[in-house]
């Protein structure tokens, strides 16, 4: 396998991308915990303007990634995350659009497995899929009792989609790195991305569903972001066991 010359980030992405996307995230994250959501102030306003922002730049670092894994991977990936951007906005309004935004989700995660069998097989590694699908059931029994009807489809629907994105991620990447394939890396990256995933929604859905937790923005949106992120650091080609990864470009955090 060819080593790369170690890099911090091998994107082309302009140096102020990565501050001002972690400052947006903040931002949105600040504001949906101070903020509420009965009233509409200056801290909504944050939130709303932020949270979307913060997806945007993501996209926008996938989109000035010079070496992708392929063209394929970065398309399907971009078209992911702009569907997440899409279910961004409709989560952050009115509760009534809540299945709008659920949809968008779902379409995103489609899109992400078809981005993760672009250079492998589905369910190559089978045990990564099975385990996630479990522990989609064991989420669905404990919400179940809180469903009313209309969600008891959408939501069992999203959690097995998403369940199978990260099945995937995870199979992919231990497919890869058992050929020593020189993207196993960019792949680990997409597979811990899938895994925090669905660790924020599993948090998103307790606090929506069953008991509201303290913080919950910071828990959702902070693993939403970290989890994104990742999946958006795996369309790097040069991903690669020697580069030295920041999340600042050039300024360490």
């Amino acid at each position: 396998m060819t080593v790369l010359p170690s890099t911090t980030v091998s994107m082309a992405s302009p140096k102020w991308l990565m501050p001002v996307l972690w400052l947006a995230a903040a931002g949105a994250i600040i504001g949906a915990t101070v903020g509420s959501v009965q009233i509409v102030d200056g801290w909504r306003w944050l939130h709303w303007f932020c949270k979307p922002l913060a997806t945007a730049l993501i996209l926008a670092m996938v989109w000035r990634v010079r070496t992708p894994v392929s063209r394929a991977y970065r398309r399907r990936i971009l078209v992911g995350i702009a569907f997440s951007l899409i279910g961004d906005v409709f989560l952050m309004l009115s509760p009534r659009w809540f299945v709008a935004g659920l949809l968008g989700f779902l379409i995103a995660h489609g899109w992400f497995v078809a981005a993760f069998v672009s250079d492998k097989p589905l369910l190559a590694k089978p045990l990564s899929w099975v385990l996630c699908l479990l522990y989609s059931v064991f989420a669905v029994w404990l919400l179940w009792p809180a469903l009313v009807p209309p969600l008891q489809i959408a939501v069992p629907l999203y959690i097995a989609v998403l369940a199978t994105m990260a099945g995937q991620a995870v199979g992919r990447a231990r497919w890869l790195r058992a050929r020593r394939d020189p993207h196993q890396q960019a792949a680990g990256f997409a597979a811990i991305g899938a895994l925090v995933f669905m660790l924020s929604d599993s948090l998103l859905a307790w606090n929506r569903f069953m008991t509201p937790l303290p913080y919950s923005a910071v828990a959702v949106l902070g693993t939403y972001y970290v989890a994104l992120w990742l999946i958006a650091r795996s369309v790097d080609a040069r991903s690669a066991s020697t580069t030295r990864l920041t999340t600042m470009g050039e300024t360490e955090r």
